[in-house]
């Protein structure tokens, strides 16, 4: 077992053998890795055309990985005579999907090595992926979601014809309004494979519906920068997010340009968001059938605008935080009895802000006001 030293993140490229062909994979361990502690799982896929060596430039991932204590894996697809490496996702693309190449099983057999390898908590494995595997990362989801705590596909949508998780996988997606290849609308885009793309709110909205969340396409911030939708009060506590930025584009918001590429989003930063998004979401779920269907008002905040002291009341709940519009905690704290909350914006910078609380039960209530 390898073991991290110093203050960074340390690195192993291993192979196993799925389905005739050797996949290889390279592990990232944080500098707190010391085989004790079981520490949460990122699996991140990169796009068509792309390697894990190239997404993991691309995505800033390992950085992130190191910052925050996580374990990330960057998997390789199978590479083409051309070595073009793809990732089967069902309705793309090219050489994995048009060999039925078997990245299910490869992922499973990946997370049977991992955990049997390294010290990782089962109930807090996470898939992320770029584009193609992005569509990868929806299809495990589908096909692996007794395995999958959430996901967080960028600049992707599903590919699949059906989809019948074994239990509902909260999601978080990422992506861009300018981002032609694949059009958030849905149909065939400019990206080289000329496949079909699903429309992004067609696929959350399935989504939902595995989650049995009871308020559906709800915008939470829609301004110059980005909208934000979320499906919520849902199975467990889960939800399922929208972020669509105006700037970017077929990218990692955040993350690094590629040669060639569209630019990335400075809007949001993608990596701060799906683990924030992650932290929230666990395994202990599955299987509990429980659905959540409060009558607990969503808070309100005024004055609103604020410039000073603002009140919140209807947090009835455990935790109440404060966002910014790229979704980073600015402002915390802990509920106490009462439901009525006194809060100073002083600090904040001017803009649009989420009151974020997270009820008893596990569901998650929001109000929105402005720093002005």
């Amino acid at each position: 077992m390898l073991v991290a030293l110093g203050h960074m993140a340390c690195a192993q490229t291993d192979s196993i053998n799925v389905g005739g062909f050797w996949r290889s994979f390279t592990v990232r361990l944080p500098s707190v890795y010391d085989g004790t502690d079981a520490l949460p799982l990122v699996l991140a896929l990169h796009g068509g055309f792309g390697s894990g060596t190239q997404l993991e430039t691309q995505s800033q991932l390992t950085a992130k990985a190191e910052q925050e204590g996580f374990i990330i894996v960057f998997p390789d697809g199978v590479a083409s005579q051309l070595n073009i490496r793809t990732w089967n996702a069902g309705g793309c693309c090219g050489y994995a999907m048009n060999n039925d190449i078997d990245d299910v099983g490869f992922i499973q057999a990946l997370l049977d090595t991992l955990l049997a390898d390294y010290s990782i908590d089962p109930l807090r494995t996470y898939v992320t992926g770029m584009s193609n595997g992005g569509f990868m990362s929806y299809r495990l989801a589908c096909e692996l979601s007794e395995r999958i705590a959430a996901i967080a596909p960028v600049s992707a949508s599903m590919t699949i014809d059906a989809c019948t998780p074994a239990r509902s996988v909260p999601v978080i997606a990422l992506h861009s309004y300018a981002d032609a290849s694949v059009p958030y609308l849905g149909g065939i885009g400019t990206g080289i494979s000329g496949h079909y793309n699903s429309p992004l709110d067609s696929v959350q909205n399935a989504f939902a519906a595995h989650a049995d969340c009871n308020v559906l396409n709800d915008t939470i911030l829609d301004d110059a920068g980005m909208t934000v939708i979320r499906w919520h009060e849902c199975d467990c506590g889960q939800e399922v997010l929208t972020y669509m930025t105006y700037d970017g584009g077929h990218s990692w918001p955040g993350g690094v340009q590629m040669p060639g590429g569209d630019p990335v989003s400075t809007v949001i930063d993608a990596n701060d968001l799906m683990w924030d998004f992650f932290q929230q979401h666990t395994l202990d779920c599955i299987n509990t059938g429980i659905t959540r269907a409060s009558t607990a008002p969503d808070p309100t905040v005024f004055p609103n605008p604020t410039s000073g002291i603002f009140t919140v009341t209807g947090a009835h709940g455990m935790r109440l935080v404060v966002m910014d519009i790229s979704g980073r905690e600015v402002l915390a704290m802990a509920m106490a009895p009462g439901g009525t909350v006194h809060m100073d914006a002083s600090s904040l910078a001017e803009g649009t802000y989420a009151v974020r609380v997270t009820m008893r039960g596990g569901e998650v209530r929001t109000a929105r006001f402005v720093r002005q």
